[in-house]
């Protein structure tokens, strides 16, 4: 839409009357429709306007209750309609997506009471589509071929019977299959080795038509943190390789839950090497009539790769409960490593010739020639191995090489915040003991605005909270009990791993008492749809790992929040090398990160003035004073 919501005086400046209607709204439109007047919200539109005004950075710390959401909405859609830009809503995962575009959430809210027609549209990540190609493999395969079968049966009919004069429609979302596991899924969705440039069938995968239609929204945009930032790192090597952006031009960003973004900016500058992925393209050069000299330095390389593969087959060390194996860099890799990347060197050096003899289809040149790049300016990071984090993951009967920088923030002030574009943090746990210059220093962010507001709700009086100091799994599947069985189920248990989740669910299941209650397991089926049948079964469990931030659940379904475990961060290679880079890891990257984390768990639990419920905090780690102090500062 490029009509505003109030009447446009061309001879005053826009923001203002903008800020002056979002006034209005909040003191006469929403309380005339049964909505509070809430000072927090009030505050944040007033702080939202000069970060708008001025196009500028803002972390917006904002309690649960303060109706945030409302508040950089309506900033979002005016400023995108002013711009005729959308906007840009980055959440932390696919689950707070769908809570935001619900037919009861707060978009639907706006559009209801304000009279709006809001133009908002989902740019899901692209594992959150089918690949056709797998989906082909898993219904021929033996494993649950049936189940692959009829959902091939149930696509479009375009997707079966290409034909000229077809009308198309978005369709192969994740959410459109929420009886799926976790693991069925990954069957048969798109996943990083997929060579989507070359696929047959890439003018009709969903993915590739939900893209044209997303691009084409007018004021809103909803997406993940992880499909932003690969739009981020993607945005050059796209237009090199002649194709869209993931995202189109925008207006302004807003990252809810903004204190995840770390992770996400750092998953998505991850590169991933195989060498069965490297051979399947680099002989594709080989189908063309090239020079001699090409076709044995091609030959050459797949050698060196398989040679590099293997050594670090040999040289690394499983990392016991994990997938991944670790390895020391030495001399002799970096050698290696080194041979290798001189030989792709060599190899584009030739394809520059070669491109200009025209004896390569000019299609194939450019996907080999990205490939190729890609690969040099992952490879060049073992020129500074202190400033490298990598290790190998088992996939399969195959290894991958996975490599990440030690840190984004170089990147993300120069493609992201140093832009001329509001950009807006928003959730309820962004500072650490109230300063907001951790959140600032991983990200990059030299120059922000900040503002803190707290919940309008009594805690003290909504909310009982204990901690439990036990360390054995047996004693916890007691304490575990005695909670369910004091608040009838109605709980939501959060584990700051799947494998703490996985080891709860098999001792659940050989538990007779924990029969009398229905327990759901994130990855038993999409996320989504657990959270109804959790919202919609007064008495379950609900079991996660990724819901410590953005559920909302009012009412007694929500009534009590266990947490397994403290959420401190994990043994993984990028805590690894911070806490080997830090003088005091505990107090410097263990606890700002469990002390965020927590305090989101902990505000799953009262969404309402009307909600009531207790939480109960269990943690080997609370017999340190110094641990459960800081735990008990953020308790009411």
């Amino acid at each position: 839409m490029t009509t505003y919501p109030f009447t446009f005086d061309p001879s005053r400046p826009f923001m203002q009357q903008a800020a002056d209607w979002i006034a209005d709204v909040f003191y006469e439109i929403l309380p005339e429709a049964g909505f509070e007047v809430r000072d927090e919200q009030i505050y944040m539109a007033f702080q939202l306007e000069r970060a708008y005004t001025e196009k500028k950075t803002i972390f917006a710390e904002a309690g649960v209750g303060t109706g945030k959401t409302l508040v950089y909405l309506l900033y979002a859609i005016a400023y995108a309609r002013y711009t005729r830009k959308p906007a840009i809503i980055a959440c932390a995962d696919e689950s707070l997506i769908e809570q935001l575009v619900k037919p009861e959430g707060d978009i639907a809210k706006l559009a209801r009471h304000l009279e709006l027609t809001i133009d908002a549209r989902m740019g899901k990540s692209q594992d959150q589509y089918i690949c056709l190609n797998k989906l082909d493999d898993a219904r021929t395969g033996l494993e649950e071929g049936e189940l692959y079968r009829e959902i091939y049966e149930g696509l479009p009919e375009f997707v079966h019977f290409p034909d000229t004069m077809q009308s198309f429609l978005p369709y192969g979302n994740r959410k459109d299959y929420p009886q799926l596991s976790d693991r069925q899924w990954d069957k048969m969705g798109w996943d990083v080795f997929q060579d989507c440039l070359v696929c047959s069938q890439r003018h009709r995968c969903g993915q590739t038509i939900s893209r044209d239609y997303y691009r084409r929204a007018t004021d809103l945009i909803i997406c993940s943190h992880d499909f932003y930032m690969e739009h981020i790192w993607t945005f050059e090597s796209r237009k090199r390789e002649g194709q869209l952006p993931l995202l189109p031009e925008h207006s302004s960003v807003v990252f809810d839950e903004g204190h995840l973004l770390e992770t996400a900016a750092q998953n998505a500058l991850t590169y991933q090497l195989k060498h069965s992925l490297y051979e399947s393209i680099i002989v594709r050069l080989l189908e063309g009539e090239i020079r001699e000299s090409l076709a044995v330095t091609i030959e050459e390389s797949i050698m060196q790769s398989d040679k590099v593969f293997l050594l670090l087959e040999q040289m690394s060390q499983p990392v016991p409960g994990s997938k991944r194996r670790k390895f020391d860099v030495n001399d002799r890799l970096l050698r290696e490593i080194g041979r290798f990347g001189d030989l792709l060197a060599t190899i584009e050096e030739e394809l520059v010739f070669e491109g200009g003899l025209f004896t390569i289809d000019d299609y194939q040149l450019k996907i080999v020639e990205e490939h190729l790049d890609m690969m040099q300016r992952a490879l060049a990071l073992f020129r500074q191995p202190d400033k490298l984090i990598s290790w190998v993951r088992e996939d399969g009967d195959e290894l991958t090489l996975v490599i990440m920088p030690k840190g984004v923030k170089e990147i993300m002030r120069e493609r992201v915040f140093a832009k001329q574009m509001p950009v807006v943090f928003s959730s309820a746990t962004l500072s650490v003991q109230g300063s907001f210059d951790y959140m600032a220093e991983i990200l990059g962010i030299d120059d922000y605005l900040s503002f803190s507001v707290a919940s309008p709700y009594d805690y003290a009086e909504q909310m009982k909270s204990a901690l439990y100091l036990v360390e054995e799994p047996d004693d916890k599947m007691k304490h575990v009990m005695g909670f369910l069985q004091a608040s009838g189920g109605k709980a939501l248990i959060l584990f700051p791993s799947q494998e703490e989740l996985e080891r709860f669910k098999m001792d659940a299941a050989q538990a007779a008492s924990f029969e009398q209650f229905r327990f759901l397991y994130e990855g038993e089926a999409e996320i989504s749809h657990l959270i109804s049948l959790f919202q919609n079964d007064e008495d379950s469990v609900l079991c996660a790992v990724t819901l410590w931030e953005g559920l909302d659940i009012p009412g007694p379904s929500l009534s009590h929040v266990i947490i397994w475990s403290l959420p401190f961060p994990p043994n993984d290679p990028l805590f690894e090398s911070r806490r080997a880079d830090a003088q005091d890891a505990l107090a410097e990257v263990d606890m700002p990160y469990m002390l965020l984390r927590l305090r989101q768990g902990i505000g799953r639990l009262i969404r309402s003035r009307e909600d009531k419920g207790s939480v109960s905090i269990m943690g080997a780690e609370l017999k340190q004073e110094r641990i459960k102090e800081q735990v008990s500062k953020i308790l009411p």
